[in-house]
């Protein structure tokens, strides 16, 4: 008896019918703000992660209409078992809460909504830069985020435009978006700390941040690796992997063989990135990349080539 599948299979190769290979290859997306975040959520796309492509001719997709500046920095994107998309963001400079919507085509959202995550703490001065990342393992969505609140950790020499700012990770779980954990400290390395960006590769967890140190200067990226995200991460992280230049924004991804991780060189208005086979040693790369004019960071994630059809299918022109 001949296998249906391999017939099929065989079909598909032959004359390439319509829904075979094309709809299950991997393809990638880049979240991401342009200006100051006024004008929302932008999206970028890849097929080979280093030439990257603006969706709907670099026009927004989702305008911010909730948070004290109405801003949609650092939008962070992924999707869950249930292939619902999930979204959050930094609705504002001094914010105590973060924003959310949802979507299950990254065209068509939810209501916008504020997550309180740090209203309870009311000397809490900003909410920056939240992470979404989903853990298979427990099935629970992580949002990560920084935030200073005064008098919660020794005090640190900042240069007088970061105003005293000291921030460390912070942290909820959820599995709806409906009920969170209570806001809990997610990581403090002892030093000012923001950008906390989570991968897993087969059994291990990586996760990238930002030294936020002004006093003495650093402002580069660090990783540190856990085995269980129940246990955290360990305080003791990395040498500086991003090189010379004041950076931001890190989003890990893994592409075949490689880590990549993309990080914007805000200075030098420009985009850099590393890729490593091993997560301990990297290589530059940021010549070979191209991602569009004017981005700012976000959060690169792997999508199906049939969600990406659909969203250029029906983004073209508008």
């Amino acid at each position: 008896m001949i296998n249906f599948n391999f017939f099929k299979l065989i079909i598909c190769l032959l004359i390439l019918l319509p829904g075979c290979s094309e709809n299950h290859k991997d393809v990638y997306l880049f979240s991401y703000f342009t200006n100051n975040g006024q004008d929302g959520l932008h999206l970028a796309y890849s097929y080979d992660g280093h030439q990257w492509e603006a969706v709907k001719d670099g026009k927004s997709l989702l305008k911010p209409v909730i948070g004290k500046d109405r801003l949609m920095r650092d939008p962070s994107i992924t999707q869950g078992k249930d292939g619902i998309f999930r979204l959050v963001w930094t609705t504002g400079w001094w914010d105590q809460g973060i924003g959310y919507a949802s979507s299950k085509d990254l065209i068509h959202w939810s209501e916008q909504k504020n997550i309180p995550v740090m209203e309870h703490f009311k000397e809490t001065r900003n909410t920056w830069a939240p992470e979404v990342f989903f853990d298979d393992a427990s099935h629970l969505f992580y949002i990560v985020w920084a935030s200073t609140i005064p008098g919660q950790f020794p005090e640190i020499e900042t240069t007088s435009n970061e105003k005293g700012l000291n921030h460390r990770l912070y942290f909820t779980t959820t599995t709806d978006f409906k009920t969170f954990s209570p806001t809990s400290l997610f990581y403090d390395p002892g030093f000012s700390v923001i950008d906390g960006a989570i991968l897993k590769t087969d059994s291990t967890y990586m996760m990238v941040i930002k030294n936020e140190m002004s006093v003495p200067k650093e402002k580069n990226l660090r990783i540190v690796f856990t085995k269980n995200m129940a246990d955290g991460f360990p305080t003791k992280v990395s040498d500086n992997i991003s090189g010379n230049s004041w950076v931001e924004g890190p989003t890990p991804l893994k592409i075949g063989k490689y880590i990549y991780i993309y990080f914007d060189k805000y200075r030098d208005k420009k985009y850099g990135a590393i890729r490593s086979l091993d997560g301990k040693n990297w290589e530059d790369i940021s010549e070979s990349i191209n991602l569009p004019r004017g981005i700012r960071h976000g959060t690169a994630f792997k999508v199906s080539e049939k969600t990406l059809n659909n969203l250029l299918d029906n983004t073209s022109g508008k």
